[in-house]
């Protein structure tokens, strides 16, 4: 996959955001109307578009009947030694953050704290986080494979 691509309310925000993630923009420009770039980070390659007249998204997390792109997921299993631990630190980064820009920063708003999930023979930790536009992403880590 080259990118996914995210529309924001304010590209400012969703940059200082996401690089608090490790993010960094790789790539500035216009889609002919609006402001654009890439960011790379966590393995992947984003796009942010900033849409003039933004509405509200839709709850994608706790709307049951939501259909559509549910989330971003990003492995975390090289990166981190556990996903209570980064998650802590994530939004001390970002109380830390908001603290010192109030305008381009706001601490961090979790979904749903680290759990483990069994997905097929692997037990997974998975935690997610919304953006700066409320958009869910998820963070997930290889425990173990079932024995």
């Amino acid at each position: 996959m080259h990118h996914a691509s995210i529309r924001t309310a304010n590209i400012h925000k969703a940059i200082a955001f996401y690089e608090q993630l490790g993010f960094i923009v790789c790539e500035r420009f216009t889609t002919g109307y609006t402001l654009a770039c890439w960011m790379e980070g966590l393995g992947g390659r984003i796009e942010l578009i900033q849409i003039p007249e933004p509405k509200p998204a839709p709850d994608a997390f706790e709307d049951e009947h939501y259909v559509g792109y549910y989330h971003l997921s990003f492995d975390l299993t090289n990166t981190a030694e556990d996903l209570p631990s980064w998650l802590k630190n994530l939004q001390e980064r970002f109380t830390q953050a908001s603290q010192e820009n109030q305008n381009q920063i706001q601490p961090l708003k979790v979904l749903l704290e680290p759990t483990q999930q069994m997905i097929g023979d692997r037990v997974y930790e998975v935690a997610f986080i919304a953006d700066t536009d409320g958009l869910p992403l998820e963070f997930i880590r290889v425990l173990d494979k079932e024995i």
